[in-house]
């Protein structure tokens, strides 16, 4: 299994894992999310344009995730980047169509990035940490 396809099924079986972001002023912010999905073999998250995640990703497009699934977590880290085409907003959506009840592809809201340069650890109690890059 390619290294991409495994972050974004371990993130999908989390269910909730915490985006963390850093505002203007250098502080940490973190946050529950809940969107995983590939797309012209990027993974991607979503947000809104108005949510101050948003704002502060796009000042500063470095990221961290955390999550646990199954007595494992990942530690997943790079630079998230826009993608402004309505297909990838489209895709994200019928990928996780709980998002219609507050999105529409092409609103002027609906924000999907995808993962650059992103190193993913995955780690238990029990096995020794391996870490994956894509």
């Amino acid at each position: 299994m390619a290294a991409i396809d495994e972050v974004c099924e371990f993130l999908q079986a989390c269910g909730t894992y915490y985006l963390a972001t850093v505002d203007e002023d250098g502080k940490p912010h973190v946050r529950p999310f809940g969107t995983a999905h590939i797309f012209e073999g990027k993974l991607y998250i979503q947000t809104g344009r108005v949510k101050d995640c948003y704002k502060q990703l796009k000042a500063n497009p470095a990221f961290e995730i955390s999550g646990m699934s199954k007595g494992q977590w990942i530690r997943l880290s790079g630079e998230l980047v826009e993608d402004p085409r309505v297909e990838a907003e489209e895709s994200m959506l019928e990928a996780n169509p709980s998002l219609k009840r507050m999105y529409a592809a092409g609103d002027g809201n609906t924000v999907v990035l995808y993962m650059k340069d992103a190193t993913a650890t995955f780690c238990s109690f029990t096995t020794e940490p391996r870490t994956v890059q894509f």
